[in-house]
């Protein structure tokens, strides 16, 4: 049988291009039915991801599902960074895969759900769903000044919480070694959560795994496309850069500031998060010639 090669392949960030920052769902129909169009396609797409396995279940994969994934298709799905994956079929997740050699300690998870319990329950919420990192979110009742202030003030009890565990630590400037002199962790704030993680996950780990586990199917596109909203997203196109490939990054979030790269950095007009994303997934809809 011929390898039939995508002209095409897709690293998609989930919050901010593909789920509305605001109500944490695929807020815009047509990328459901984009995304449909493009894997029936055989466009190779990962969702590249610092969120669950249980939040892509639940707001990605759910609504991909009702609207009718097609049978044949590459998809794929790595969590939290790179330490959680799995394969995504018209029945929904496959199996999961949880690397357990990155997971923070229990005695620093069960320490940063209490802090979140007695001092900021009122504007943030502990994921309980997260497998190998910790991840506190603001709460949709609560407004953005008010959470950002109040995720200032968890980043700071954090790292002196997680300093008095004796845990390697790095957040921003500020570094904290072990007894062994090593950093293993580390503090990262988005606009909507805060995440304790390993310091060997980010997003060019999902993507050197996410192509990994396509070209275990067939050829891999020469031509590839990553979007996302924060400047870690740069990171998928810098390994598909590294790899060879060529790639172009689509910034949905460009005022945090444009990186300078060797490669193409796209930005959507006007356009922010998942009007940006949908824009984007609609144009090569169209020039593919899939509806």
């Amino acid at each position: 049988m011929r390898d039939i090669v995508s002209p095409l392949g897709l690293l998609l960030d989930v919050d901010g291009p593909i789920a509305s920052p605001v109500t944490r769902t695929i807020a815009t129909p047509s990328i459901i039915t984009d995304l449909i169009r493009l894997a029936g396609a055989n466009v190779p797409i990962a969702f590249i991801t610092g969120r669950s396995s249980t939040f892509i279940r639940e707001q990605v994969v759910a609504p991909l599902r009702a609207a009718g994934l097609p049978e044949s298709m590459r998809m794929y799905g790595v969590c939290e960074k790179g330490a959680v994956w799995f394969p995504i079929t018209a029945e929904g997740i496959g199996d999961i895969v949880i690397d357990e050699t990155v997971a923070l300690p229990v005695a620093a998870v069960e320490l940063l759900r209490t802090l979140v319990a007695d001092r900021f329950a009122d504007t943030m919420f502990f994921d309980e769903t997260k497998q190998a990192m910790v991840s506190v979110e603001q709460r949709t009742d609560a407004d953005d000044a008010r959470y950002q202030t109040a995720a200032a003030e968890f980043t700071e009890a954090a790292f002196s919480a997680l300093v008095g565990l004796g845990l390697g630590i790095r957040f921003g400037d500020r570094i904290v070694s072990d007894a062994a002199g090593a950093v293993g962790f580390r503090i990262d704030p988005t606009i909507i959560s805060t995440d304790i993680e390993s310091v060997t996950l980010d997003k060019d780990r999902g993507a050197e795994r996410a192509l990994a586990f396509f070209s275990e199917s067939g050829s891999l596109p020469l031509v590839w496309r990553s979007v996302g909203d924060s400047r870690s997203d740069y990171l998928m196109a810098d390994h598909l850069h590294t790899a060879g490939y060529d790639v172009a990054h689509v910034d949905v979030r460009p005022s945090d500031g444009i990186l300078d790269r060797p490669y193409p950095v796209i930005v959507e007009g006007d356009l922010i998060h998942d009007a940006a994303g949908a824009k984007f997934l609609r144009h090569w809809v169209d020039k593919l010639g899939l509806r």
